[in-house]
């Protein structure tokens, strides 16, 4: 006889990571991928090697306005959204939003494996349209590989995103939460302004990629959400 009682639904629900309520994920979701949509026939209409207004204005006014030290900021923020780190911070979440080791674990292999399966897809999408990046005289660090969506973009904003639902989660009731969205948030924007600056991406690749991560992180909040009918969505 124990004076345990039995878990109910919204108990289970609350030993995950906080998501969005369904209406908001799914409206994320969906919003990323008309939003990412659009950008891609754009970029495709242009044809091979045609620069959008938007895109050289930008690259044309970050030619211009990079001094040194400047770019000396921007490579050491963008090398934080590529490597080992975003992957070693996903698993970071996972860590965080568990209150046991088993539940830690799990959720620690779930978003490695959530950040994997984005980054295969991007990837997919980025050899599908094969976009050419600005001139290589123009770079400022190195790059690889066709430009659009961003992965640096993508890769950060979905870490962000995995970090701001683990802390969120642990820090509930507490003003936490919110400090975290917001530091997290400037930083995966900073990661995608620094592609700009450092002249290696246009600007409708970044805006890409973070189309692409909002539109992933709302489909596995939705996921999550509807694994889970008996709960408030």
């Amino acid at each position: 006889m124990t004076d345990e009682a039995p878990a109910t639904g919204r108990t289970r629900f609350a030993d995950s990571p906080v998501v969005p309520r369904l209406g908001a994920a799914l409206g994320a979701a969906l919003t990323g991928a008309c939003g990412l949509l659009g950008l891609t026939v754009l970029v495709l209409m242009a044809g091979h090697g045609s620069v959008l207004p938007i895109d050289r204005a930008a690259h044309t006014w970050s030619m211009h306005h990079r001094p040194g030290a400047l770019v000396t900021v921007a490579g050491v923020v963008t090398a934080t959204g590529t490597g080992v780190f975003p992957y070693a911070a996903a698993m970071a979440a996972g860590l965080i939003a568990g209150r046991d080791i088993r539940r830690r674990l799990g959720f620690a292999l779930g978003a490695l494996v959530f950040l994997l399966l984005g980054q295969a897809l991007r990837y997919g999408l980025m050899e599908a349209i094969g976009r050419s990046r600005p001139p290589v005289g123009d770079w400022a660090t190195h790059a690889s590989g066709f430009a659009f969506p961003s992965g640096h973009a993508t890769t950060s904003t979905l870490m962000a995103g995995l970090l701001v639902a683990a802390i969120g989660h642990r820090a509930r009731g507490s003003g936490a939460g919110g400090i975290a969205a917001v530091l997290l948030g400037c930083w995966a924007v900073a990661v995608g302004l620094s592609r700009i600056l450092l002249g290696v991406h246009w600007a409708t690749d970044v805006v890409a990629g973070w189309l692409f991560a909002a539109c992933w992180l709302g489909l596995g909040a939705a996921l999550i959400r509807t694994a889970r009918p008996g709960h408030p969505g």
